[in-house]
This record gives structure tokens, sequence and C-alpha cells, in this order.
């Protein structure tokens, strides 16, 4: 009753679930008919936004509420995922693995990510400016109007090394380590900075709690899409493995974020570009060291060497996951 709950079991999960997604991604009919963890958890996110994110309160009182809420989104996805998991483990050890992996197929999302900074390439060279400022806007928080073309392809590559760490790397990393709990739980925090973790007036203290977790449980992922970043490089005809690592090691630190700067600079490096550097939010612009020290004019072809890039070190994570499982099975 208690299998797929923890390793080894939830390795063969992981391996079977990075395959499925891979595959298929998350069907349309599907987001139509039923929606999406992602979509449940941020409902639960903004009711409780609403209920206890009070303008009124101090600033105190807020930051407090904040750590209610996201107890509370933690409690109800803990308790719903831990009965999953406990379900699928009731049919038995192979049907029991098979099934979870088709309920965490829906926590990575190689296939979207892939889908969505593809379509920034084609939808430059096809539209010219303003196709690819609608195609990078689904992907990215800065105002798309102030991107040149240059600075449009290298937010493309940008959201792709970012995403690749906390979309596809993080939740594989929690959910073999955790079983589908962790990789939920994962997600909920995720879902819960991506919707309050942000420094604005509304939620600078009602989502300080969810900020904090967030770069808390992607520190260990972050490192590892560097390292699996670094590897493809070695791999991909025209990158670098070795300047990838080399501006990890230099530029990753100076990054204003704790993790972003780790798969940023590894991409950059690999391919021989500046990305990150400063940006517009808005109408806020933000200061942001440069990671690599290449070329900053990016160009559509340079997305589709990212997206080259990108698929082998989704293959790597793959295998890094078939390895430890098949290891792990043997123990």
């Amino acid at each position: 009753m208690t299998a797929l709950l923890h390793p080894p079991d939830s390795l063969p999960v992981l391996v079977l679930a990075l395959a499925v997604e891979a595959v298929l991604g998350y069907p349309d009919r599907l987001y139509r008919l039923a929606g999406h963890p992602v979509t449940w958890i941020g409902a639960l996110i903004a009711a409780l936004d609403r209920r206890l994110n009070r303008e009124g309160d101090s600033e105190g009182r807020r930051r407090a509420a904040g750590v209610l809420a996201l107890l509370l989104v933690l409690a109800a996805t803990g308790v719903a995922a831990s009965g999953l998991a406990l379900a699928c483990g009731a049919l038995g050890l192979l049907p029991g693995i098979v099934l979870c992996a088709f309920f965490a197929a829906s926590l990575p999302a190689q296939r979207s990510l892939h889908d969505h900074v593809a379509r920034v390439a084609r939808d430059l060279e096809a539209d010219g400016l303003s196709g690819g400022r609608r195609a990078v806007a689904m992907i990215v928080g800065r105002n798309p109007e102030t991107l040149d073309e240059a600075a449009l392809c290298r937010a493309a590559i940008e959201s792709l090394a970012e995403n690749f760490s906390d979309g596809i790397v993080a939740p594989a990393f929690w959910l073999g380590a955790g079983g589908l709990p962790g990789g939920a739980l994962y997600k909920a925090i995720n879902t819960a900075d991506s919707m309050i973790g942000h420094r604005t007036p509304r939620h600078e203290a009602f989502g300080w709690a969810a900020a904090r977790l967030d770069d808390l449980v992607n520190l260990p992922a972050s490192r590892l899409t560097a390292g699996l970043v670094v590897a493809a490089a070695a791999l991909t005809p025209g990158a670098s493995a070795r300047e990838a690592l080399a501006a990890v090691r230099r530029d990753a630190g100076r990054h204003r974020s704790p993790n972003a700067g780790f798969p940023e600079a590894a991409m950059a490096g690999a391919l021989g570009l500046r990305l990150a550097g400063p940006r517009v939010y808005g109408t806020t612009r933000v200061e942001d060291a440069w990671m690599g020290s290449g070329r900053a004019e990016a160009t559509a072809a340079d997305i589709r060497r990212a997206l080259a890039l990108y698929r082998r070190a989704c293959g790597l994570l793959w295998g890094l996951a078939a390895g430890l499982a098949c290891l792990a099975l043997a123990v």
C-alpha cells in the first residue's frame, strides 16, 4: 500500500513519466475537459489570495497570512497526491507504477516548453518582429514591445534555460526523491511563487514565504540543470562544454536570482552568447548581470541551436533517471 511514495519505486515512475510527457505532452482535449494540476492549484492560491491578503493589514500580518496560505496549499496538495499514490500502489507494483507515471507525466513540461520556444523562432521568421513579440509574450514576463530582434531571441533562450530547470529538472528531481507527493508539492510551491512571489505592493509581504521556499527547493535542480547543459554541449555540434562550465563558474553567482543564473550561464557559454543583462518588466527596468561573454546579437538560428542543446539535455536527464532506477532496483 505504501509503494510509489518513495524510492526505489518512485524512480521507475519518474523514468516512465518523462518518456510519456516527451511523447504526448499534456493533451489539449484533457486540458479542456479537466484542466491541469497547475490550474487546480492556481485556483486555490487565487482564492486564498483574495480571502487572506487584506490591503489594510500590517506587513507582519500579511506575511503571516501568506505563510498560512502556503501551508494550506501544501497540505491540500500533499493529501491529494499521497492518496493518489496509495491508490496506485494498491493495484500492485507494475500496474501501480504505470498508472502513477501517467499522473506524474503532468508535472514536467518538456514538450510544451520546446513547442513554445520553437514558435518564437518560427513566428519571428514568418511574421517579423511583431510575430516574434506575440510569441515571446507567451513565455516571458518582460514587456515585449521593448525588445528588438536580438533581445527577443535572447529572451526566448533565457526562458528555455530557466524553465528547463524549474519546469522540468526540478519536478523530476522531487518526483524521484519523494514520489508523486514530492513532485506535486514542488509544483505547488513553484506555482505559488509564480502567482504571489513577486515584489509588488500587493505581494511583497504575502508572497514572501512562497518566494523564499521556491528559491530553496530549486537550489539542487538549478545546479543539476547547469551540469546537464554542460554535458549536452559536449554532445552538440557547435556548442562548447568548456565555455559553458567557465560561464557557470564566472557568472552564475552574479545573477539576481540564486538559481536562474546557473542554467542561463551554462546555456550562454555553450552557445557563445550573452544572456540576461538589463531588461524591462512592464515599465520597470531591471539591471542584471550578463551571463556569458559571447555575442549579444542572438538570432532565430540561435534559438534553434538552443533547442537542439535542450533536447540532448532532456535525453541526458532521462538517461540519468533510468540509470538511478536500475541501480536502486538492483540494490
